[in-house]
C-alpha cells in the first residue's frame, strides 16, 4: 500500500530546482545508481528476513485455500501494481520489458524496508538506463505524487458512499480518527492541485494518462482481492468480498487510524462472522505476499549470477 500522501509535501516544496539539477547525462560515469540499488536490494532481503521469521511463518500455517484459483486471484493483486507501473513508464520512457523486473522490486522495497524506498530504487535503476529515460526523477516523482492522489480521490469517494451505511460499526471513540484522516487526505491533495505547474513535469495529457491508470490498477486490485477471498470462503458472496475489499483499501488509506489490519479485521468479522476463518485467512494471504517476495528475490538474484557466470 501507498504511504499517505502528506509525506510527499515536503520535498517538493522545492521540485522544479530539484528537476533541473537532476537532469540525465549522456553517461552515467558515478556508480551511485548501482551503490543505491545495492543498498536498497540489501534492506529489502533483511526487511524480509525480518518479516518472515517473525510473523510471516505463522500466517503460512493457517489454513491454507485449496480452490486453485484463490492463486489465480491472489497472482493478480500481487502483480497488479508492478504491471501497471511498467504500462506507464512504457508509455513515458519505452522502457524494455527488463523494468518490469525493477519495478517488482521497487513493490517489494515499498513494502519491507521505508515507504518510498522502492521510488529511490527505481530512480536509480533509471538513471543506470539513462540511455533510454529522458528525465527520470521528474518522471518518478509524478507517476508517485499522482499515485498518492488518486488513492485519495479512491478514498474519499468510498467514505461518501460508505460512511453514511457503515457509521453505527464503527466505535464512537474512533471516529474522531476517521474525520481527522479525512481531513489530511484532503488537504494534501489541495497544494498539488493549486500547484500542478510547478509541482508536476509530465505535460497534462501524460498526467490525465497516469492518473486514470492509476484509479483503474486500484479497482483491479479490489476486485482481485475480493475474488481472492470468494475462493477461498465460496459462502459469502463476490459482492460482499468486494465490498470488505474496498473497506481494506478505506481503512488503509486514513493515516490517524491506529491498529488498521486489526479495525479492518474487526469491521469484516461484523459483517460475515467466522472470526478464525477470516482472521487465518487475511494472515495466508499477507503471508503468501511475503513469500512471493521472497521466492522473487532469490530468483532474480539467482538470474542475475547466472548471467554473470556466463558473462
Amino acid at each position: 500500500m501507498e504511504p499517505p500522501l502528506a509525506t510527499l509535501l515536503s520535498p517538493l516544496v522545492a521540485a522544479p530546482s530539484a528537476v533541473v539539477g537532476l537532469e540525465p547525462v549522456t553517461t552515467i560515469k558515478s556508480r551511485w545508481p548501482t551503490i543505491i540499488g545495492a543498498l536498497v536490494t540489501v534492506a529489502m532481503l533483511v526487511g524480509l528476513g525480518r518479516e518472515l521469521f517473525g510473523s510471516g511463518l505463522a500466517g503460512l500455517t493457517r489454513t491454507v485455500p485449496r480452490d486453485p484459483l484463490f492463486y489465480v486471484a491472489f497472482a493478480g493483486v500481487y502483480f497488479t501494481l508492478p504491471v501497471f507501473d511498467y504500462l506507464i513508464f512504457r508509455k513515458l520512457w519505452g522502457i524494455p520489458l527488463s523494468g518490469l523486473v525493477a519495478l517488482i522490486k521497487k513493490r517489494i522495497a515499498n513494502d519491507v524496508v521505508v515507504g518510498y524506498s522502492g521510488e529511490a530504487y527505481f530512480y536509480a535503476w533509471a538513471r543506470a538506463k539513462a540511455r533510454f529515460v529522458a528525465a527520470p526523477f521528474g518522471a518518478v516523482k509524478d507517476v508517485s505524487i499522482l499515485s498518492a492522489i488518486a488513492g485519495n480521490a479512491i478514498t474519499l469517494a468510498m467514505i461518501a458512499v460508505a460512511l453514511p451505511v457503515g457509521r453505527h460499526l464503527i466505535p464512537p471513540e474512533m471516529m474522531r480518527y476517521v474525520y481527522g484522516s479525512l481531513a489530511i487526505v484532503f488537504g494534501t491533495s489541495i497544494p498539488f492541485l493549486i500547484f500542478s505547474k510547478r509541482v508536476f513535469s509530465l505535460d497534462r495529457g501524460q498526467l490525465w494518462w497516469v492518473f486514470g491508470a492509476h484509479i483503474v490498477r486500484s479497482v483491479l486490485t479490489s476486485l482481485f482481492l475480493a475474488l481472492a477471498w470468494h475462493f477461498a470462503l465460496p459462502a459469502v458472496s463476490v459482492g460482499l468480498w468486494l465490498f470488505l475489499s474496498a473497506g481494506r483499501l478505506l481503512f488503509s488509506r486514513l493515516p490517524l487510524l491506529p491498529n488498521k489490519d486489526l479495525l479492518f479485521a474487526n469491521f469484516a468479522i461484523l459483517f460475515i462472522g467466522q472470526e478464525g476463518v477470516l482472521s487465518g485467512l487475511i494472515a495466508f494471504t499477507a503471508a503468501a505476499a511475503l513469500l512471493v517476495h521472497v521466492i522473487l528475490i532469490v530468483a532474480f538474484g539467482l538470474y542475475r549470477l547466472a548471467i554473470r557466470s556466463v558473462k
